[in-house]
């Protein structure tokens, strides 16, 4: 199964910029799921859960968020926000005229999807929730920016994946095709012929200055009412278990018994989505026969990364 490589011209603060996605399966499939990637990561990080839930009659929509993959870069580095975020993620269902879409959002993916479902006549029916909760860990966050702002050049592909290998062992077991393709679609070709990760590196100015406290977000979570699943790799630097908790007691979707949790083993943040058992923890709880089923029977691991 191969991607059609779309895009749709988005207004923001400067003029118009284009927001780029991978679009699998039927446009006229009854059912959309858009999955939206981590801080410094593109759509291309979904293409195999993408495929399985295609092959379940899904429409998958994967955008690259703005200054990442093939989308545009934006003018200042003041300007990515996550009004910003927000605006391009509507724009782009707008572009798809669907009525609701289930939200697949890793670490600041997941962010911007508990900023929409919290939204009144939020087109989110359904939430997955990626290593990414209602209180971040600041730590984990200096650690994140730290990276970010740091200068990355590579030689080859090869030495590109090497990196990455390392840089994202937390993503868990992956195969070595899944490394490859991770490491073909996280750079592109710079000015010197070297390769530099493939997005804007002004994102990390959002990091500029060290993160000291916690980010807490309870105010959105307690606005949240669609069921959700929250999946927390065990290694975890950025949500907590205890967060996690009490996410499934709190707020309208907790404590109608709408949220489920899974902890996935040999992960920290976060899980790449890539291994058959993640996938199929995500794939049942988007397919469940009813939205009952989907609710309150959090699951404490699954059996391998």
């Amino acid at each position: 199964m191969k991607p059609q490589l779309r895009e749709v011209p988005v207004l923001g603060r400067d003029g118009f910029h284009r927001l780029a996605y991978t679009e699998w399966g039927s446009p006229t499939a009854d059912r959309t799921v858009l999955c939206v990637h981590g801080v410094s990561r593109n759509g291309r990080d979904f293409d195999v859960l993408a495929v399985d839930l295609a092959e379940q009659g899904a429409r998958v929509i994967c955008p690259d968020l703005p200054g990442r993959g093939r989308s545009d870069w934006l003018a200042s580095p003041t300007h990515y926000t996550d009004r910003a975020y927000l605006r391009a993620m509507a724009t782009l269902i707008a572009r798809l005229d669907v009525e609701e879409v289930d939200w697949i959002g890793t670490s600041l993916g997941g962010h911007i999807g508990m900023l929409m479902a919290a939204e009144a006549g939020t087109p989110v029916r359904s939430l997955v929730l990626n290593d990414f909760g209602a209180r971040v860990s600041a730590a984990s966050l200096r650690r994140i920016g730290a990276y970010l702002r740091k200068h990355w050049r590579f030689a080859s592909i090869a030495e590109a994946e090497a990196h990455l290998r390392e840089i994202l062992a937390p993503f868990g077991t992956l195969t070595n095709a899944q490394w490859r393709h991770l490491a073909e679609h996280s750079v592109t070709a710079d000015d010197d012929s070297r390769l530099r990760f493939h997005h804007d590196p002004a994102i990390a100015m959002r990091f500029a200055v060290p993160v000291m406290f916690d980010i807490v977000l309870w105010h959105l979570w307690d606005a949240v009412e669609c069921p959700v699943l929250v999946l927390r790799g065990v290694e975890s630097d950025l949500l907590s278990a205890e967060t996690v908790e009490e996410m499934t007691r709190r707020g309208p979707a907790g404590r109608t018994g709408r949220v489920r949790s899974v902890e996935i083993p040999g992960c920290g943040h976060a899980p790449a989505l890539m291994h058959s058992k993640q996938i199929a923890i995500v794939r049942e709880f988007l397919f469940s026969a009813t939205p009952a089923q989907r609710r309150g029977r959090p699951i404490s691991r699954v059996g391998t990364t």
